[in-house]
């Protein structure tokens, strides 16, 4: 079946096609993915599309963000479907590499920023973020795009990627898109699939926690008193691990022991066999 958007597999090819269209005078949004497309991928390219003439989009797998023993081989993969959804949200283009062409032999190169990967998922995905951290920065200076947009449900992979294109002084300005939600409050996420109908509804405790918890602190409960409540909560609803619910810095992701600008109540858990992460500011 032709795909209703075209595709291209090499950097050459991407940056001949952004380069293009900038050379016509048309800004153009860049909005990388792994694809497993939902309502909140297309609103980053509508997102992009707010902030530029043209949208596109890349969908790579990336190997080197997954740990031992996580879910690299089943993770959903459908790019003839996403294919579809993207052209109809607006994006002009797919850049869709295979691993050879992103890691081909001798490839020995990683980006690492200082700090931010070690805290809240950091602690339980070692490594995780540098491999986020080095795709990034390849698919980033492929496309060499006006402006790239990601998703402030992972709140700490925007913070670390802002920071790495600030520190190594890459052109392409970075934006957030605001989280979108199932009509229940549950975040939208490829990984929501896995959850059978039992996990999905429990999974709400993660969202409602976040809530409950922002609605204590600004009433005037101590910070950690909520934050207390809020873990117990989110325990009672039958997650298997609860890895973190923290209030933080939004940009250096420090933990606060008290309101401050710019703070974001973070959280992530196991339901399952599932992670799922949210946050909300306060």
């Amino acid at each position: 079946m032709t795909s209703p958007l075209p595709i291209v597999r090499t950097p050459a090819e991407l940056r001949g096609a952004v380069r293009a269209w900038q050379q016509a005078g048309r800004r153009v949004a860049f909005v990388p993915t792994m694809g497993a497309l939902h309502a909140g991928h297309l609103a980053l390219v509508t997102k992009g599309l707010e902030q530029a003439d043209v949208a596109v989009a890349s969908i790579f797998v990336n190997p080197k963000q997954f740990g031992e023993g996580e879910d690299l081989a089943r993770y959903p993969r459908d790019e003839a479907g996403d294919a579809v959804k993207l052209a109809g949200a607006g994006c002009s283009l797919l850049y869709a590499p295979d691993v050879a062409t992103m890691y081909p032999p001798g490839f020995a190169s990683f980006v690492r920023v200082g700090g931010l990967p070690d805290l809240l998922c950091g602690r339980v995905r070692p490594g995780h973020f540098d491999g986020v951290a080095t795709v990034v920065a390849k698919l980033l200076g492929a496309a060499q795009a006006d402006v790239a947009v990601f998703g402030e449900k992972d709140w700490q992979q925007l913070a670390i990627v802002r920071r790495m294109a600030a520190d190594l002084d890459i052109a392409t300005r970075i934006i957030g898109c605001g989280i979108v939600r199932d009509d229940d409050g549950l975040a939208l996420s490829s990984r929501n699939a896995y959850l059978s109908a039992d996990e999905r509804a429990r999974a709400l405790a993660l969202p409602r926690a976040l809530l409950a918890t922002r609605s204590a602190i600004l009433a005037g409960m101590p910070v950690a008193a909520a934050l207390a409540a809020g873990e117990r909560s989110i325990k009672a609803a039958g997650f298997a691990r609860l890895d973190y619910l923290e209030l933080v810095d939004g940009e250096t992701l420090h933990s606060l022991g008290s309101p401050a600008p710019a703070a974001r109540l973070m959280a992530a858990g196991v339901i399952g066999t599932t992670r799922l992460i949210d946050n909300i500011a306060l």
